[in-house]
């Protein structure tokens, strides 16, 4: 009972770090897949004093993806009853051209600044709104959560894997005897270790096991899946291929290399 609450222990600690790291990898998707959604959305105003073709806005910067006319006739529209047709028919040939720019990716607010910077270098362009305020508000969000996220899960990885060692200690205690033995028939430190590394793989993958399952039940039920949809995010939060080799090989790597540090310490003592 006592060998199967230390595996237990050493499982969940395993899982915490492993459900730690793809915590991270979920959400550097959703940031990501949230971009993309703001590329989508998100445009550059410019104001020019003379038409410009898609071909010509778009060499201005390779930031630049793809270019719409906005058209004016609603404002020239309200104005019919107010002005004579000769004075609208002047007031539409001197009114400047609007277009909106689409760019490539979703851009950092220096990006920006550079790109308003290039476009009125163009003495046709009068002037340029990249509403650089809302976007350096929600950039910074974005970033700020990330950046939690990651310290997060780097103090849980570091704290859990102190228990790891702490129980892997346990595992040397209760097989030192066994261990003992075989070190008076001359067996290598490997040797006698090996009961060591044995149960920490098993165990490794039966909490990558575990955390597939977890994910598999949370992307089953799709209770965080509808929520991102509803904000424009349409990612995969585990994907039962390249994330569960990841944590398998996480798994693997920490709890070997783990056990392996207890192993040379205590051949160190001896």
């Amino acid at each position: 009972m006592k060998s199967l609450k230390n595996h237990i222990s050493l499982i969940i600690a395993l899982f915490t770090v492993l459900a730690s790291v793809q915590i991270y990898v979920a959400v550097d998707r959703s940031i990501a897949a949230y971009e993309s959604h703001l590329k989508n959305d998100y445009s550059v105003i410019v104001v020019a004093s003379k038409s410009l073709t898609p071909v010509e806005l778009k060499a201005m910067s390779p930031m630049i993806d793809r270019s719409e006319s906005i058209s004016t006739a609603q404002v020239l529209e309200r104005l019919k009853g107010e002005m004579s047709p000769k004075n609208l028919e002047l007031l539409k040939l001197t009114l400047p051209k609007f277009y909106r720019l689409y760019l490539n990716r979703f851009p950092t607010p220096d990006e920006i600044t550079q790109l308003q910077k290039r476009l009125e270098r163009n003495r046709a362009i009068e002037r340029v709104e990249g509403f650089s305020q809302t976007h350096d508000t929600v950039y910074k969000l974005m970033l700020l959560f990330k950046d939690v996220v990651q310290i997060f899960s780097i103090a849980i990885a570091t704290v859990t894997s102190l228990l790891i060692l702490k129980e892997m200690r346990l595992w040397q205690f209760q097989h030192a005897q066994r261990m003992n033995i075989m070190a008076l028939f001359g067996a290598p430190v490997w040797l006698r270790s090996a009961v060591l590394f044995r149960l920490a793989i098993v165990d490794a993958i039966i909490a990558t096991v575990i955390l597939c399952l977890a994910f598999f039940v949370i992307n089953h039920y799709g209770y965080l899946t509808m929520q991102l949809r509803e904000i424009g995010i349409n990612v995969q939060l585990f994907n039962f291929v390249d994330d569960a080799i990841r944590s398998l090989v996480i798994a693997l790597s920490v709890s070997i290399a783990l056990t392996l540090t207890i192993v040379l310490v205590n051949h160190e003592e001896e």
